[in-house]
């Protein structure tokens, strides 16, 4: 069995112990003993030694909510988060002309937010696309924008009808203008050609590079039925470079009762998450559930896909088959009926059940105040992504107004007692979680340093928010005993940095990279 020994390190001790240790001792995938100099000549000669010159070590980093098949292949489509409208029509333009007649065009990140609030349409699309459909994803992924031969490829028109929790934007002769919001995009996703296993297997290698890069070795997946069979293929053949938890989309409850399937069964590489539901939109496209209407939309309360009566009968056939409950909430309305399902769950289930279940909240990104405590008290995990409120701050505060308060509220759920762990949405935002950590450091805008804080009460210190890419985003994901500390029989999952972050001023935390990831007892960079 090969050991390695990393001396001459600053292990940074993540708990209250304040350790200072310098050695790190790997057999195989896995750490057997941490400690000071006198471990190096406990372990043989026949040992690999690298002197670490005095750089940090950390676990390697968990992103708690990743799409991460989507994230993949998005490092393949082009990216339309442009300043203006015209910039990403001339993006497709030059796109579409090194494509063949009738092949798809996919994009992603366009914000209409961002070019003065109006919806584009199809007609900007047509000109420049006339042989290829487009379709181009909202950075939110939760709106679309497509051309006319996307359209009629997927057989819309005047007459097609909103589909449930979906609409087709029409303009004021019923004709469909080319914008999808929320399940209607389903509708031209079903009419893309699949990805071949191999191309699948080629994206996700290029994405696990991409991810290793900022340190992270370890996600939680809310992607579908073909990133979950593409990671079973890899995971067989011993590709998977990432641990990954994979979540179980709603309309797929019944076929994994049926088959037995329980959170957090699966191997050191693989394993079964939570049912993963829909509350309801986004703020972007102004689609999350409200209980009081968006400022300047008088008639606006978003979509609430769910009611309480719907949600505690699909809990309780999750809870039954041994399977935890996770849901989209953005808005106040989506939490708000989000946590009464849960109360209710929680009051039907035995004693003995309720430590079994890992429940949580995807986004958490506005509650009403009379919510604030209510995860804590029934033991729902905040899985949240920092990057969030510096990329929607201004959203927020035109939006939500005052209600912004208690957007984002990081602070206020740790105070609570709440379990928080972080992640990035991505595609939706950069996986980087040094941004995300200087998001929850600064609450201020990755252009705008040396801006005023939004909300800065709402702030972690530097250990609350590693820990939420470690320790308790490990123990959501079912692996705390495998991931997030550098302790004995745990994996070998770690990062490098060349300074002690704890030394960074928090600005310089936005530019932090590793130098080295090893995933498994291996560099991988």
């Amino acid at each position: 069995m090969k050991t390695q020994i990393l001396y001459n390190a600053n292990i940074i001790d993540l708990s209250d112990k304040n350790r200072k240790d310098s050695v790190l001792v790997l057999t195989e995938d896995r750490i057997v003993a941490r400690g000071d100099f006198t471990l190096l000549d406990q372990f043989g000669r026949d040992v690999i030694k690298q002197d670490m010159q005095g750089a940090s070590i950390l676990p390697g980093f968990t992103d708690a909510h990743i799409h991460l098949y989507n994230y993949a292949f998005g490092l393949e489509m082009i990216n339309v988060e442009t300043k203006t409208k015209e910039e990403a029509i001339d993006l497709v333009k030059k796109a579409c002309e090194k494509l063949k007649e009738g092949q798809w065009l996919i994009g992603i990140g366009w914000q209409h937010n961002e070019w003065g609030g109006k919806l584009p349409s199809r007609n900007d699309l047509d000109l420049v696309s006339p042989k290829n459909p487009v379709y181009l994803m909202g950075k939110s992924l939760h709106v679309g924008w497509v051309n006319s031969l996307a359209l009629k490829t997927a057989g819309i028109n005047g007459g097609t009808p909103d589909p449930v929790n979906g609409r087709i934007v029409r303009d004021e002769h019923g004709s469909a203008t080319g914008i999808l919001l929320e399940n209607a995009m389903q509708v031209i996703q079903n009419v893309i050609p699949e990805k071949t296993p191999d191309q699948a297997r080629k994206a996700l290698k290029r994405a696990f590079t991409e991810l290793h890069k900022f340190g992270i070795t370890s996600v939680h997946d809310f992607d579908y039925r073909s990133a979950f069979q593409a990671y079973q293929f890899m995971d067989f053949d011993n590709e998977l470079a990432l641990r990954i938890v994979k979540s179980i989309p709603v309309e797929m409850l019944d076929y994994a009762a049926g088959l037995g399937l329980r959170s957090g069964f699966g191997s050191k590489n693989l394993k079964i998450g939570a049912v993963k539901l829909f509350m309801d939109g986004a703020l972007g496209p102004r689609t999350a559930a409200m209980i009081q209407p968006y400022e300047g939309e008088p008639d606006n309360l978003g979509f609430l896909n769910m009611d309480v009566e719907t949600l505690i009968e699909t809990g309780k056939k999750a809870i039954r088959s041994g399977l935890a409950i996770t849901a989209h909430a953005i808005g106040d309305m989506a939490n708000h009926v989000l946590l009464d399902g849960f109360k209710a769950l929680n009051e039907t289930a035995l004693e003995e059940e309720l430590g079994m279940f890992r429940h949580r909240i995807e986004h958490v990104q506005l509650l009403h105040p009379s919510d604030l405590t209510r995860l804590a008290e029934l033991g729902i995990i905040a899985s949240m992504q920092p990057i969030h409120a510096i990329s929607d701050m201004d959203f927020a505060d035109k939006f939500w107004a005052e209600r912004a308060r208690y957007s984002y509220a990081w602070r206020t759920q740790l105070n609570a007692g709440t379990l928080l762990v972080f992640g990035s949405d991505a595609p939706v935002e950069s996986p980087n979680p040094f941004w995300g950590l200087y998001a929850s450091l600064t609450r201020k805008k990755l252009n705008q340093p040396g801006s005023t804080s939004w909300y800065a009460e709402e702030t972690l210190n530097l250990r609350e928010g590693i820990l939420a890419y470690t320790e308790t985003a490990s123990f959501a994901g079912y692996n705390e005993k495998n991931l997030g500390k550098l302790e004995p029989e745990f994996l070998a999952d770690l990062i490098v940095l060349e300074k002690d972050p704890f030394k960074l001023d928090p600005e310089d935390i936005r530019d932090t990279l590793p130098q080295r990831v090893m995933f498994g007892g291996e560099w991988v960079i």
